[in-house]
């Protein structure tokens, strides 16, 4: 007892110093955006499938989190590293107070789950069983399955004084299973480690008499049959589990060639496969013996392990399997379709290449699609004008079309040049095999820029026409990602404005060779200038307040933890700038602390459509200044990463995109605000209608655009 005590008055002293300190932590501020992604499962209106989703999403999220920022927290140490978080803790006092929140949130998580969630699925036709209360005949079909089809899949492997402790895999679900010997007298456990095959579904489907299914999981199927492993063995416990291993690694600035670094890559991608274990998952009531064997491999304590209730489940991400079941379709959210961008024309040519020599034409998806890109990129691919394509890559969806057709370039003769940024979180070793294939179709590959991460989007295509040459350009927010186009809310441009193609034909000579242009006409890139020049456009808004004249900011981003850009936000706050900032994720500035940042105003949208979109709005005494692009407001944005920020010069997109941010303070359905603790609140309605963002712009009419002002 007076352990947890101490225990409890350490944590509440350092939950004193966290909430004392003018900057938020990051990774409390994460934990605290999964809080809103678990409350959008909470949402009574939604269908149990959207809302189980949502569940799945933060179990993803949460996977994430552990494997990169927990990891890099435990490179800290476990080499005895200083680290300080923003609040100024140290590493141990951080880390014992981040694992006290994951343990609560993962607790909230799972009995969210048995309490609400579970109890809805008999009404919607589907149940998730156990093993001993299926029919005779129900057991005789899943037991044949398991022979014919997990059983050859299986392969125990032994921990003893005779066998090493096997490398075990990271996210995927495990079993223990403790046994001992017939006749040993010396009663000698023994533990047997069984990894549960991932290419097969999750669960086994039985279709009932009603119509109704029953879903019964791979582990239930394994666990009632895993005797068939250990034949005239005694099973002491069997234990299910699951694995987060620190996933957060460097490449090494290197000037040996590019093989090298590929090769590099390809190292530090198998130390993921074997990096140290920072979560452990297991079901509540497991065997003593085994528990203390993993703590010692491991070098874990209590902290790391998580007891997972028997009615939850590991890995919650499994349950997409029911999710997105063909036979509850039309019981999940179904987006509208796309409606044709307001900058579309109306009548003429339908003609891509046409329309955009008299027009710019901005893209929101997922209102707008994201086709009017793909037929470009395709249409150039075959035309016989088109002379090169570049194109900067960071995430592609499967059976991509903008690879297929940057194939077809290639074949076609067209010089295409593709800097592929193989460095992209998650995506490293599909995105090196797209790079690899390019490559060899005759395209120019760049596997990325050193230690910097490519993450702008940009698209530059060369044709030349009977008239003269005309550069057709796209800049975005978002991935070239067909898929994700379709539930990312993100911006873009397609264009030939000349002021937009040089500056993306310079920036694409830094990217791929060695030119350092004095300056661009609408783009700000990093990690070359853009924190000085947003936080000199932070101060001019400030100047502008102290002599009494309108001024104002509104940011949209996803994630706000640079320390410079937050510092000078501060100061335009005391300078009396009214600062609106959106953002969906990290947020690092502690909005309305007295003396700090009373003029500042934080709100989260989190809904149906991931928000993507970067949009950097300044009030310039009426004559607006909005940005778009890739970055957020990040140390790595800033200084890791080759990032753009282009100016939106037509008055019409401008409005566009101010019309966006306007929307986003204007919903109340899926609108968090927050306080100055680091916590957040629903958007109450107070008595106005309701008015929900991702219906709303659908509807936007070019008289809504027209009327739009802000501040």
């Amino acid at each position: 007892m007076e352990i947890q005590q101490e225990q409890s008055s350490a944590l509440d002293f350092v939950e004193k110093q966290i909430v004392e300190s003018n900057y938020v932590s990051r990774d409390l501020s994460w934990l605290q955006f999964n809080y809103r992604v678990l409350d959008q499962a909470k949402h009574m209106d939604r269908s149990i499938f959207d809302r189980l989703k949502f569940l799945s999403i933060t179990a993803s999220n949460l996977d994430e989190f552990c494997t990169i920022r927990l990891g890099s927290l435990y490179n800290y140490l476990d080499f005895n590293k200083e680290r300080f978080d923003y609040s100024g803790l140290r590493e141990e006092p951080f880390h014992q107070y981040l694992m006290a929140e994951l343990h609560r949130f993962v607790a909230e998580q799972c009995d969210y789950y048995i309490k609400k969630l579970k109890p809805l699925f008999e009404k919607n036709n589907f149940r998730i069983v156990e093993y001993p209360f299926l029919s005779a005949d129900d057991k005789a079909r899943v037991d044949a399955y398991f022979q014919r089809t997990i059983y050859p899949m299986l392969t125990p492997m032994m921990f003893d004084n005779y066998h090493t402790f096997p490398v075990l895999k990271n996210n995927r679900l495990l079993f223990g299973v403790v046994t001992k010997a017939p006749h040993d007298h010396q009663n000698q456990l023994r533990v047997s480690f069984i990894q549960v095959p991932s290419n097969i579904p999750r669960f086994y489907e039985i279709l009932n008499q009603d119509n109704s299914i029953s879903f019964i999981s791979v582990e239930e199927i394994i666990r009632n049959n895993i005797h068939h492993l250990f034949r005239n063995i005694e099973i002491s416990s069997v234990n299910l589990f699951r694995i987060n291993r620190n996933g957060d690694f460097t490449l090494e600035e290197s000037e040996d060639i590019e093989a090298n670094f590929l090769e590099e890559l390809k190292r530090k991608l198998q130390t993921r496969r074997t990096g140290r274990v920072v979560r452990l998952d297991i079901e509540e009531n497991p065997d003593p013996w085994m528990m203390r064997v993993l703590k010692i491999q491991w070098d874990l304590d209590d902290q790391n392990i998580f007891i997972i209730p028997k009615e939850a489940m590991i890995d919650f991400s499994g349950i997409n399997q029911i999710v997105n079941h063909g036979e509850f379709k039309s019981k999940r959210f179904q987006p509208r379709p796309p409606v044709k961008p307001l900058s579309f024309p109306e009548q003429g040519s339908a003609d891509l290449f046409e329309i955009l020599k008299g027009r710019d034409i901005l893209l929101q998806h997922p209102y707008n699609s994201m086709e009017p890109v793909l037929e470009l990129l395709e249409k150039a691919a075959d035309d016989p004008y088109v002379l090169s394509i570049k194109i900067t890559i960071y995430r592609l969806a499967r059976e991509s079309r903008v690879s297929a057709a940057l194939l077809k370039a290639a074949e076609n003769g067209k010089h295409v040049s593709v800097l592929f940024e193989v460095k992209a979180r998650f995506d490293e070793e599909n995105n090196l095999r797209e790079a690899q294939k390019l490559q060899k179709a005759g395209c120019f590959v760049i596997y990325g820029v050193s230690s910097l991460k490519t993450h702008t989007k940009l698209l530059l295509i060369v044709r030349n026409e009977p008239d003269r040459v005309y550069r057709y350009v796209h800049l975005s927010s978002g991935n070239y990602n067909e898929t994700t186009a379709r539930f990312y809310t993100d911006i873009g441009l397609l264009s030939t404005n000349e002021t937009y193609a040089h500056d993306v034909s310079e920036f694409f000579n830094v990217i791929t060779g060695h030119s350092h242009p004095t300056s661009y006409i609408n783009l700000i890139t990093s990690p070359r200038d853009m924190r000085n020049q947003l936080c000199s456009l932070i101060r001019k808004e400030a100047e502008t307040a102290k002599q009494g004249l309108p001024a104002g900011i509104i940011i949209k981003l996803n994630s706000l933890q640079d320390k410079e850009l937050i510092d000078t936000l501060y100061e335009a706050s005391q300078a009396g700038v009214v600062i609106k900032l959106i953002v969906r994720g990290i947020c690092c500035i502690r909005p309305g602390r007295k003396g700090v940042s009373e003029n500042i105003e934080v709100i989260s949208v989190v809904g149906e459509f991931l928000e993507h979109s970067r949009i950097y709005y300044f009030h310039n005494l009426g004559n607006p200044k909005v940005y778009i692009g890739s970055a957020d407001a990040m140390v790595r944005s800033f200084d890791r990463r080759i990032e753009s920020l282009f100016l939106l010069e037509q008055e019409m997109l401008r409005k566009q995109a101010m019309n966006i941010l306007r929307y986003n303070l204007r919903d109340n359905v899926n609108s968090y605000t927050m306080q100055e603790d680091g916590s957040y609140r629903i958007k109450e309605l107070n008595g106005e209608a309701p008015f929900n963002m991702h219906k709303e712009f659908y509807n936007v009419t070019r008289q809504i655009i027209q009327d739009v002002k802000l501040l």
